[in-house]
C-alpha cells in the first residue's frame, strides 16, 4: 500500500462511512477499516478511515483504541490525522470527545486542535459556539433523549470544556467569514492566550472549505464529517467520479434497524406505510428467552424474493425508556445489539447481498458478525451516507454492499432510495 495522505479515527462505524463519505465526493479514494488492522492494508487508497467502536466506551478504553489507531496511521505514513466524531457531539460530561482529543494531541506533541461538528449538508450549523440542528438548538432537537448520550446543552464550548484539561475557546463566524488568513491569525491569537482546542462556527459549507484551507499542516484535525469536504484540497486533490466506482450489485436486498432516533423512526413507518414487509424486535422478548433471531429469519426468508424486507427495533423515546426500566440501559441495548447482528449474518447466509444497517451501535454489532475489515467507499444515498463493498466470509464470490446510517440521517424515503441508487 501507498503511503496515505489523511489518516482518520472514527468513534463509531456509522460516523466513519459518514467521514469517508465525504471525502470521496472530494477526490479521495478511500478505504475503511474495521477496528486497527494488524497488518497495513493491501489496497490503493488517499486517506483510510479507521472504524472504531469507542463512543460510549469508559474513557481509558476509547483514549487506548484511538491511540493504538493513531500508530497504525502514522506507519502507513498519514500525514495528517482527522479525529471524527458525530454531527450531534454526542458524548457524556465525562467524555469521550474530549480526553480522546487531548489524548491525540499529546501523542502528536500539538499544542492546538480545533473542533467542529459542523455538516450544513446535513442541518448542523454551529454559531456563536452553538450546535443547532436544523432551526432548533441540539437540547430540543430530540437529542437530549438519546439513550446513551443525551444531550442537554447546545454550547459547544461549554461541553467540551468539562470533558478538557486544556482552555477551550471559541473562532467565531465572523472570523471564518473573512477566510484562511483571518481564521489563520486567530489560531495564533488562541494558542498565545494558552487556549488548546477551540469550537469553530460554520454555518455553510462555503465556512467549511474556508477553514479547511487554513487547517493545512494542522497535525489533528478533530470534527464531524463536514470539516472533510475542505481537507482534500490542501493536498491537490479535486473531486472526481471514479473515486466512488464500486462493483455491480447483485442478491436480495433487506434492512436491519436498530436506531431509535427520530430520522430513523420516520424511515422505518415511511416503509411500512409504503406496504413492504416488516418485523418488529422485541427487546422484552428477548429478554424472555425467545429466539427471536430464528423466528426473524423464518419470516423473512419467503418474502425476500419479492423485494426489500425490514427487520427493526426502532422505537420511541418512552418505549426505550420502559425497556431500560426493565431490564438496564447497557443490558438493553446489548441484548439487542446481539440479536440485530445475528439476523443481519442469518440474512446474508440466506443470499441477501444488498444490506442496510442504521443506527451507530447496530453497525459496529452487525459489522463485527459479518466479519468485515475493511470497505471500499462509494457513492452517496444520502448527505453522510455512502454505499460501501466489502469482502466477508458469509458473502463469498462477488461480495456485499452494504450502507451504514447514522440514526440521525437521511430522509424519510431513505430505505427506498438506497436501492434504487443501485438498480
Amino acid at each position: 500500500m501507498k503511503k496515505i495522505l489523511l489518516g482518520c479515527i472514527a468513534d463509531d462505524f456509522t460516523g466513519a462511512t459518514d467521514l469517508a463519505n465525504n471525502l470521496v465526493r472530494a477526490g479521495m479514494r478511500v478505504v475503511q477499516a474495521m477496528g486497527v488492522p494488524a497488518q497495513p492494508l493491501d489496497a490503493d487508497a488517499n486517506a483510510v478511515v479507521v472504524a472504531l467502536k469507542s463512543r460510549t466506551l469508559p474513557v481509558d478504553e476509547a483514549i487506548a483504541q484511538s491511540l493504538a489507531a493513531l500508530r497504525w496511521l502514522q506507519a502507513q505514513g498519514a500525514q495528517q490525522i482527522y479525529f471524527k466524531y458525530c454531527s450531534t457531539f454526542d458524548s457524556t460530561a465525562q467524555g469521550n470527545i474530549g480526553p480522546v482529543a487531548e489524548a491525540l494531541m499529546d501523542a502528536l506533541g500539538t499544542d492546538f486542535s480545533i473542533a467542529t461538528p459542523a455538516f450544513p449538508d446535513n442541518q448542523r450549523t454551529v454559531f456563536k459556539g452553538h450546535l443547532f440542528v436544523g432551526d432548533v438548538l441540539l437540547n430540543e432537537s430530540g437529542m437530549q433523549n438519546h439513550p446513551l448520550t443525551p444531550m442537554t446543552d447546545a454550547n459547544l464550548v461549554r461541553v467540551l470544556q468539562g470533558q478538557c484539561r486544556r482552555q477551550v475557546g471559541l473562532i467565531d463566524y465572523k472570523v471564518v467569514a473573512q477566510g484562511e488568513a483571518a481564521i489563520r491569525t486567530r489560531i495564533d491569537q488562541l494558542r498565545a492566550q494558552g487556549v488548546g482546542l477551540a469550537i469553530v462556527d460554520a454555518i455553510s459549507n462555503d465556512d467549511l472549505l474556508r477553514l479547511g484551507c487554513a487547517l493545512g499542516g494542522m497535525p489533528l484535525v478533530t470534527g464531524g464529517s463536514g470539516v472533510a469536504i475542505g481537507l482534500p484540497a490542501n493536498f491537490g486533490i479535486a473531486p472526481s467520479n471514479a473515486a466512488s466506482a464500486l462493483p455491480a450489485a447483485t442478491g436480495l436486498q433487506a434492512v436491519v434497524s436498530g436506531s431509535c432516533s427520530l430520522a430513523t423512526n420516520r424511515q422505518v413507518l415511511a416503509f411500512i406505510q409504503a406496504g413492504r414487509p416488516a418485523f418488529d424486535v422485541d427487546a422484552l422478548q428477548i429478554a424472555a428467552g425467545v429466539d427471536v433471531t430464528t423466528q426473524a429469519l423464518t419470516w423473512a426468508a419467503p418474502l425476500l424474493r419479492q423485494g426489500p424486507v425490514l427487520i427493526y427495533s426502532t422505537a420511541d423515546s418512552n418505549a426505550v425508556k420502559a425497556v431500560q426500566a426493565q431490564l438496564g440501559v447497557e443490558e438493553a441495548g446489548a441484548m439487542v445489539e446481539r440479536t440485530l447482528a445475528a439476523i443481519a449474518r442469518g440474512l446474508v447466509a440466506l443470499g441477501v447481498r444488498q444490506l442496510v444497517v442504521a443506527g451507530g451501535e447496530t453497525s459496529g454489532a452487525c459489522v463485527q458478525a459479518l466479519n468485515i475489515t475493511q470497505m471500499k467507499i462509494g457513492p452517496q444515498i444520502d448527505p453522510g451516507v455512502p454505499w460501501c463493498h466489502a469482502q466477508a466470509d458469509a458473502a463469498p464470490g462477488a461480495g456485499l454492499h452494504l450502507t451504514l446510517k447514522s440514526g440521525n440521517f437521511g430522509a424519510d424515503d431513505f430505505f427506498g432510495k438506497a436501492f434504487a441508487l443501485l438498480a
